[in-house]
Formats: C-alpha cells, sequence, structure tokens
C-alpha cells in the first residue's frame, strides 16, 4: 500500500471511531452560549447547567485570560455538573471558549 494510501486509510479509520468529534463541527459564540446553557452538556447527570452557578456569566468577566481554561471548564463539568470532559479540540470546548470570551468585563 502506498504510503499517502495507507495516512488516508488511518485518518478515515480515525474520524469513523471518534465520530469525528475532535476535526468536525463550527464553533461558534451562538453555539457556546447554547452548551452554556444546556444541562446534558458533557453528559451531566444531573439538571444543572454552567449557568446554574454563573448565572447570566456571573463571576466569568475576567475567565478568558485564565490559560488553563479548558481545564476549569472540564473541572466545573465532572464536578458540580456530574458529567465527562470535553476534549479542548471539539468545537463544542472552542464554542464554550468562544462564548466565555464575550463575558469579558467592559
Amino acid at each position: 500500500m502506498k504510503k499517502s494510501n495507507l495516512l488516508m486509510a488511518i485518518l478515515a479509520g480515525t474520524i469513523l471511531l471518534t465520530g469525528g468529534q475532535a476535526m468536525a463541527g463550527k464553533s461558534s459564540v451562538e453555539l457556546g452560549k447554547k452548551l452554556f446553557n444546556d444541562p446534558t452538556l458533557g453528559g451531566s447527570t444531573n439538571d444543572k447547567s454552567c449557568n446554574s452557578c454563573h448565572a447570566g456569566g456571573e463571576g466569568l468577566e475576567n475567565a478568558a485570560d485564565n490559560k488553563k481554561l479548558v481545564k476549569v471548564i472540564n473541572q466545573c463539568i465532572t464536578g458540580p455538573l456530574k458529567g465527562k470532559k470535553i476534549d479542548g479540540r471539539t468545537a463544542e470546548m472552542r464554542s464554550l471558549k468562544m462564548y466565555i470570551n464575550t463575558l469579558q468585563a467592559k
């Protein structure tokens, strides 16, 4: 098998196995806001969302400056939301970060 064909086969297999999660999807502020208010984020096992603790983004005005924002978001998802971590490369996580960026102190 040619090297290029092998690489394409590996890429296709990876996309099939992961559902394309890490590579697919378009990030947007709108999606981030929707996820911020979604009680099923990260497979949450309770009825809480990010907005339950941070109503209207309260307390997150400077969060966009945090270099470990993905880690902090995942701590909230696995803690209070009782869900599972979200890969930082997904459209979902990128969108959450984009939405949180809109909450910057003015």
